[in-house]
């Protein structure tokens, strides 16, 4: 301000005398802002990646990150990122968190924008990244390998399993020898549960060469039937089902619930579900044909307990007393006490990651249990002498007491009970007998509970009703391996097969552990769990990055380059043998790895002796070596001049120590991370002095070190 405030000043007494007379040329000279010169020095370098001689250099990129949003709008990063590097990275906007959606739908609708964006302004694309343990979905994830609860339908089943139950197969026909069909006791979907085992003949070769065959199942010739059934097998198998009674026994089937109609089924070692509807009958009875022999030498399992047929029109032979119990619509309970709210969660947040759920937010436990209560008013009261189960499933965000029961209206109760409240969702089945006449409504207490609780699918019913029943099954070790090595497969094959314009991928992102270098990071050794953070190696074991670099090799286009990536390897240079050991791992079981990548998060006194160190370590492994995320702290809360040169000094020494000690042939490149300062609400490195820029974009002194060094390449 004071250079402005001298110009006016002139101005003002150059019209004043001007107005007078003619007088001599007055001599004034303005002060120039300090640093005025350096900063104009800086502003006329040309665009970063023009200091790289690409004809020399053809295979390096000259990487920028940014967030998907700045780069879709168009605006001036958009334009920084095009002007100044070849490739882009997405700091979140291509991770597992950003695109796989509650129910497991993986939603590319940015990054396919983000690559029509990018490959009209002819920057390329590196992904970030496929498999990592942090920004992922999780509660997604972990739904996956939660207990699977099958509900029975409340409809009467209209197969006769008698013969079955009591295992003399009355009424069941086969094409096949007797001792490849027989009850396998204890081994179906829940405790001391049976299912149905088939052994399929080594000589098997056309599937009704192993045909099993139901009794006659009885029908309404204008209804509708709903076929349920849980199937498993040993190895994978390949089933289809036929029938005797309908106009077309040999149908197209839409096995699988999305809406493509096929001839057969394929099965694996973990149960799976198979629901069909049939109408199409000619006759007041039809059987089902169980056809097995395509696949010689498999084992199949059939739950006999969820076996089903039934009428979607039959009728129920229980209700549920609660309506909406799993609360999809309406606004929830009502309630009161202590200042506690309550309400309904967005959809996606219920039990299984599916729908909505009930919330009560307790601020602080009270000194009775009933001063936080929310309450379900029956339509009519309940039948006294009755016993009733009430079922629901439950979590909190900490753990402690709630207490439901059957009230009157004057406050008298029968109750079910304490029940425990954990962080993760369990089933809760409790029952109790009415003793009035007037109990009128369900409450549940909280006053024991501080915190959120969710309740989902809850439900009553009079224990004398009979009706559909509800079976669960922990999924053991073996199964959830399997389960999360199917869902890697799903993930890794969906995202590279829709992305053909990226062509190079951090495949795995920081597997290595911090405090044991030479060891995977583990949910065990993590203190301190994020809700975004799931462990894939804990199910996969150390060949879940064989996997990932095998999927993406498969799915992916043949010229892709495939990356491992890790930080901190220049300041830890165990860590960075440790990465290069787990290289050669991957290696020797068959997976090929192209490039290792370092995040350099530095500053401005770190180690240079190591810097080097470490590039010349991952030299020597043979790899592509790529600085995937550099940038540099000052430590300072607001750098001084002198300060800015240290670190423009050590954005020289970075690029300069990658240039003498990683032969040419092996570079693929560096990226700039905090391309800019950081204001203070930032996610990364808030209030930070790091970047190239400052936080208005000006460029900074390191602008001009770093522009300095690429032009020795």
């Amino acid at each position: 301000m004071k250079y402005l405030n001298r110009l006016l000043v002139f101005g003002g007494l150059l019209s004043i005398i001007s107005s007078c007379a003619d007088p001599d040329p007055l001599e004034f000279e303005v002060e120039k802002p300090e640093g005025w010169d350096a900063q104009q020095e800086i502003n006329e370098y040309a665009s970063l990646k023009s200091y790289i001689d690409s004809t020399s250099n053809a295979g390096f990129k000259l990487g920028g990150a940014v967030s998907i949003s700045e780069y879709n709008n168009k605006g001036v990063m958009h334009r920084l990122i095009n002007r100044n590097f070849d490739e882009l990275t997405l700091h979140y906007g291509m991770k597992h968190g950003a695109i796989v959606r509650a129910n497991g739908d993986i939603d590319l609708t940015q990054v396919n924008e983000l690559i029509t964006t990018a490959e009209q302004a002819g920057t390329s694309i590196y992904g970030h990244t496929l498999t990592w343990h942090a920004n992922q979905n999780a509660s997604y994830l972990n739904s996956l390998l939660e207990p699977l609860v099958i509900e029975s339908p409340s409809i009467p089943n209209d197969l006769d399993k008698s013969g079955l139950m009591d295992g003399s197969f009355t009424g069941y026909t086969s094409n096949t020898a007797e001792e490849n069909i027989m009850i396998a006791e204890n081994e179906g979907i829940g405790d001391e549960t049976n299912a149905i085992q088939f052994a399929v003949p080594s000589g098997s070769a056309q599937a009704e060469d192993f045909q099993f065959s139901t009794p006659d199942i009885p029908v309404m010739t204008d209804h509708e039937y709903e076929v349920i059934f849980f199937i498993k097998s040993d190895i994978p198998g390949e089933v289809s089902i036929s029938f005797d009674g309908l106009n077309e026994n040999m149908p197209l089937i839409d096995y699988n619930n999305d809406g493509e109609a096929t001839e057969t089924f394929q099965t694996d070692f973990a149960w799976k579900e198979i629901r069909f509807r049939i109408s199409d009958f000619e006759s007041d009875y039809f059987s089902l044909n169980f056809n097995f022999g395509a696949q010689p030498g498999v084992n199949y399992m059939i739950d006999i307990t969820n076996l089903y047929v039934y009428d979607l029109e039959g009728e129920p032979m229980q209700n549920n007393l609660v309506a909406n119990g799993n609360f999809e619509s309406g606004t929830g309970w009502g309630g009161w006490g202590n200042g506690s709210t309550r309400g309904l969660t967005e959809d996606g947040l219920g039990f299984g990651n599916e729908g909505k759920a009930f919330f009560v937010t307790n601020p602080s436990i009270t000194s009775g249990y009933w001063s936080v209560q929310t309450v379900y008013n029956f339509p009519e009261p309940l039948e006294s002498g009755e016993t009733y189960i009430l079922s629901f499933w439950v979590k909190g965000d900490a753990e402690g007491i709630i207490r439901p029961e059957l009230q009157s209206p004057n406050y008298s109760s029968d109750g079910f009970g304490q029940v425990n409240v954990g962080t993760e969702w369990k089933r809760v089945e409790v029952q109790t007998t009415v003793n009035a006449d007037d109990r009128g409504r369900l409450i549940f207490s909280y006053g024991e509970f501080a915190g959120t609780v969710y309740l989902d699918n809850v439900s009553l019913t009079n224990a004398a009703g009979g009706g559909g029943s509800t079976t669960i099954l922990v999924r053991d070790d073996a199964t959830k391996s399997a389960i999360i090595e199917e869902e890697l497969e799903r993930y890794i094959s969906t995202v590279v097969t829709a992305t053909p314009y990226v062509d190079a991928w951090d495949v795995v992102n920081e597997p290595m552990d911090d405090g044991n270098p030479y060891e995977l990071k583990s949910e065990a050794r993590d203190s301190n769990v994020q809700d975004d953070e799931f462990y894939w190696q804990d199910y996969l074991g150390k060949d879940y990055a064989v996997k990932a670099f095998n999927l993406a090799r498969q799915y992916g286009e043949p010229e892709d380059l495939l990356f491992i990536n890790d930080y901190n390897l220049e300041y830890n240079l165990d860590k960075c043998k440790g990465i290069i050991e787990y290289v050669e791992y991957i290696e020797s079981q068959g997976a090929q790895v192209d490039g290792i990548g370092t995040q350099m998060h530095i500053s401005i006194d770190s180690d240079r002796e190591k810097i080097a160190e470490m590039f010349r370590l991952l030299a020597a492994s043979g790899k592509l070596v790529k600085v995937s995320e550099l940038d540099v702290r000052t430590n300072a809360d607001e750098p001084t001049p002198e300060v800015l040169e240290q670190q423009a000094d050590m954005y020289r020494f970075v690029v300069e120590s990658y240039l003498a000690n990683v032969p040419k042939e092996q570079r693929y490149g560096i990226t700039v991370w905090g391309i800019s300062d950081s204001p203070e609400n930032a996610s990364w490195l808030a209030g930070e002095y790091q970047g190239l820029w400052d936080i208005n974009l000006n460029r900074k002194p390191a602008y001009k070190s770093f522009a300095e060094a690429l032009s020795n390449m």
